[in-house]
């Protein structure tokens, strides 16, 4: 059985790990503004382990104009199960979760091996790509919702 549910800001923590800070240690995990009211953590839940999470921040980019906007921070899924539409899956649930706050544009920085995933889904990258200090080249990515 499949699900994808709400999760603890702490219960990302282990997926985080082996995914996007692999070697490093687990405090590293923890992103400023985990722990805010306005910030939401999903887990994708298969067999009672959570394989896949994606944290949601309500957080505006002066890149953008638009006023209600969400930022994804986090997405991953564990090497196991990548390559069978489980991050698919966790970001269409975003998209339709922010709607219901009434959100516009969601926003994130994208690893560059994970531009392709994102432009599958509709979203567009803006601007040049840089550097994030020991994780690698990023671009900003974005998709209006309304």
């Amino acid at each position: 059985m499949k699900l994808i549910q709400k999760i603890a800001s702490k219960q990302t923590y282990t997926v985080r790990n082996a995914v996007l800070r692999h070697g490093k240690p687990i405090e590293s995990c923890r992103f400023d503004g985990d722990d805010l009211e306005t910030t939401t953590h999903f887990g994708l839940v298969v067999a009672k382990n959570i394989i896949g999470i994606v944290s949601i921040f309500q957080h505006k980019s002066d890149i953008f104009v638009v006023g209600n906007q969400y930022q994804i921070r986090g997405m991953a899924v564990l090497e196991d199960f990548q390559q069978k539409g489980f991050g698919r899956e966790l970001i269409l649930y975003c998209e339709k979760y922010i709607l219901t706050k009434n959100g516009n544009l969601i926003w994130f920085n994208a690893r560059e091996n994970a531009v392709k995933f994102y432009e599958k889904l509709g979203y567009t990258k803006q601007g040049n790509p840089f550097i994030i200090d020991g994780i690698g080249s990023h671009y900003v990515m974005y998709k209006m919702l309304t």
